[in-house]
């Protein structure tokens, strides 16, 4: 057990992995699924690394200088955990969110000290479902504001310390806690640097490991599908039907659809058989897993993250 701690950040990552046996068993499948318990962090979502390294990588090279602000594009994990690091730190922080996300997270960023501009979703949006328009809005007021308080970008979808932060700590991390048993990585792509950083580690510990990218059924663009319904879908933080410039497509072996109702389901069945009060990410990352036990990868070793806490989603009708 580490020793007694000065700065909150210093608790961010040595989360614990579960063996998902209850569900492997309540789906009648062969293999094991072993989850990172990501959502304990203190942010509750595995951001809380990526949020970690871009601030520390920026200081040290004097990107970042004393009492700068901070903004940066959020679905709200990401953002969290920059209101944690940035506090800690002394640095001012502003978040940008589309109003398409829960609230719950815009409340949290305010009460860790962050501003947060919340903007308006595209005219045909959904509340609930950020498309990669509503982004593109988002992405637009982060720049201006950039510019006008002269702020440092913590960009997750272009800095390499988006997926360095699961390169160096997360991928090390399940390769040790599981002896190297591992068959396969699944993961859903949000800013795309979980995938990116795990998917090269583990391949540089095994070549033979197999890493999928999962993607909402409306939006499954790696897949090679067109979008559906305008690529809306209920999976927050994830699926914004975009090529994301920070992963490597050489690394994905393959891509695995789930529909809401499947990310929704096996979200309430974590809670109610393994006890894991997670968000939806979460439950789409375990039914990825579950079609791969039940075809080719029957029997296997299969590794994936719990991405954030199901606290974040209780305005919306998961629960």
């Amino acid at each position: 057990m580490k020793k007694l701690m000065e700065h909150i950040y210093e608790v961010i990552g040595g989360t614990p992995m579960l063996c998902l046996n209850r569900i492997t068993k309540h789906y009648s499948v062969k293999g094991n699924i072993s989850a990172k318990l990501e959502y304990l962090n203190p942010g509750f979502s595995k951001k809380d690394r990526p949020a970690l390294q871009m601030i520390e990588d920026a200081e040290a090279s004097g990107e970042l200088k004393q009492g700068q602000t901070v903004i940066e594009l959020t679905s709200g994990n990401t953002g969290i955990g920059l209101a944690i690091v940035c506090q800690s730190k002394g640095h001012p922080f502003i978040a940008c969110m589309s109003e398409g996300n829960s609230i719950e997270r815009a409340k949290m960023m305010y009460a860790l000290g962050a501003e947060v501009v919340i903007v308006p979703q595209t005219e045909n949006s959904v509340k609930g479902q950020v498309s990669g328009e509503d982004l593109k809005l988002v992405e637009e007021m982060t720049q201006r504001l950039a510019k006008e308080k002269n702020a440092f970008r913590a960009d997750q979808f272009k800095l390499d310390s988006s997926y360095r932060s699961h390169l160096l700590h997360t991928a090390v991390e399940m390769w040790e806690q599981c002896d190297g048993k591992i068959d396969c990585f699944v993961d859903i792509v949000g800013s795309g640097g979980t995938f990116e950083g795990c998917a090269e580690k583990l391949k540089e510990y095994n070549r033979n490991i197999r890493c999928y990218i999962v993607e909402p059924v409306n939006a499954a663009v790696y897949a090679g599908n067109n979008l559906i319904n305008e690529g809306r879908h209920k999976v927050q933080g994830c699926g914004y039907a975009m090529d994301l410039p920070i992963i490597k497509k050489e690394l994905i072996d393959g891509c695995i659809q789930v529909s809401d109702d499947e990310a929704y389901q096996m979200t309430r069945d974590l809670a109610r058989l393994e006890g894991t009060f997670v968000g939806i990410s979460s439950g789409a990352n375990v039914s990825a897993a579950i079609k791969l036990l039940k075809g080719e990868y029957e029997g296997k070793n299969i590794v994936l993250i719990l991405n954030d806490s199901g606290l974040k989603y209780l305005s919306t009708g998961l629960f």
